[in-house]
């Protein structure tokens, strides 16, 4: 909770420099940037982190089930901290919620769960998604100067690290991609030999033969191949 020791802001953001996108994928980032963020920030009783994707918001990692059953509430009311931070990539700052007017929903729902003040700093991971760091406290004016200060450079290493998992991503589904048209294409390379095998025609027509099964039997060109050599297999089998 908040009153353990902070974590050395140096140290935090070297955790974030040496995560590895190769050995964790998107959620593992984001859950560190979350766990950093609760142990780095003074004040912090839970963090959570918020992508939004066009009007589909969700909780991508969180540090307790506090920090997710207010980030859900402000998605299921279509307004708080979080979504406006995430909205304008800005710092939105709520130092006690009992003097809070903003979201007239969210607040009193906030309270009853026993947190006071919030922090949730916009994250501007790409073109297509955006999202928020937030951090909650179960006490009034939790967060000073100090630690708005601490909390926009830390979001500012997050965000690159958000954005560089992204790049990952997408990168290694364009890579299985290529390696999928790849072996598809050899598939129908063999299933191209065998039919130019049996019926004694040109690279072309075997193509086109393929083609015409595929339309007749409304199954993918890939599927047909596949399925072509594979019987051709079983019929060379002893």
């Amino acid at each position: 909770m908040a009153d353990q020791q902070p974590l050395d802001p140096a140290h935090a953001f070297a955790e974030l420099g040496r995560i590895k996108l190769d050995e964790t994928d998107l959620e593992g980032v984001l859950q560190q940037v979350a766990n950093l963020a609760r142990r780095t920030i003074a004040g912090v009783d839970e963090a959570s982190v918020t992508l939004i994707r066009g009007r589909n918001a969700h909780t991508a990692a969180f540090t307790g089930d506090l920090a997710l059953t207010l980030d859900e509430r402000q998605y299921e009311e279509g307004g708080g901290p979080c979504l406006e931070a995430a909205a304008t990539t800005a710092v939105v700052s709520v130092p006690d919620l009992t003097r809070e007017q903003r979201w007239p929903h969210y607040t009193p729902a906030a309270l009853k769960a026993g947190v006071r003040s919030s922090l949730s700093v916009g994250l501007p991971v790409q073109e297509t998604v955006t999202g928020a760091l937030n951090m909650y406290s179960t006490k009034p004016d939790a967060f000073d100067d100090e630690a708005i200060v601490l909390a926009q450079t830390f979001s500012g290493y997050a965000a690159v690290a958000l954005a560089n998992a992204h790049l990952y991503d997408a990168t290694a589904t364009l890579a299985q991609h290529m390696q999928a048209a790849m072996e598809y294409r050899a598939v129908i390379e063999q299933a191209k030999g065998v039919v130019i095998a049996e019926r004694r025609c040109s690279p072309d027509e075997a193509f086109a033969i393929l083609s015409k099964m595929s339309q007749d039997t409304n199954r993918k060109l890939r599927d047909v191949a596949a399925s072509l050599v594979e019987n051709k297999y079983r019929r060379t089998q002893p």
